[in-house]
């Protein structure tokens, strides 16, 4: 009668995760405003969606975004995913590479442990395709959303 996707909303429920399990120690940190909002994404650098969402996100005001590094679509993402890793300003990196199209050309010599431990934590909890987004209510969204889903998932779980 409502015409909801009565599936989808279950298998949401169900995916979601607590922001509070996630290890934002293994994530690049970004500031948007005041940062009060909250929001979670696995990435992979080389992929295409992701490179969009890194686009929409520069329009996200007042949101603290955690990206973390997830590469799975090969062994040039996870050389990729190690250089911006590994560079003095990871923000940056990501932003110059996924923004930007400038390639990451840091060392890959640093301690990368926490790309280890996406890989793992993802597949713990079946994140198989990149960009996955978890707000802070705990809703998973996976694929690209455009900005006016991105900000309504944002107000609703600044509103719990």
């Amino acid at each position: 009668k409502q015409k909801k996707n009565l599936t989808y909303e279950r298998l949401t429920e169900l995916s979601a995760i607590a922001f509070g399990e996630l290890k934002l120690e293994n994530a690049i940190k970004q500031v948007r405003g005041n940062g009060k909002r909250k929001l979670a994404t696995f990435e992979d650098p080389n992929c295409g969606f992701c490179k969009r969402l890194a686009a929409e996100l520069q329009k996200v005001k007042d949101t603290t975004i955690y990206v973390f590094l997830y590469p799975i679509l090969g062994e040039n993402s996870y050389k990729k995913s190690k250089q911006i890793w590994c560079a003095k300003d990871r923000a940056k990196a990501w932003n110059d590479w996924m923004i930007n199209g400038i390639e990451p050309s840091g060392n890959e010599n640093c301690n990368t442990q926490a790309l280890d431990e996406n890989r793992v934590f993802g597949k713990q909890h079946n994140i198989t395709g990149t960009p996955t987004m978890f707000f802070e209510s705990g809703k998973r969204a996976g694929g690209m959303l455009p900005l006016d889903k991105i900000n309504e998932n944002l107000k609703v779980a600044a509103k719990k």
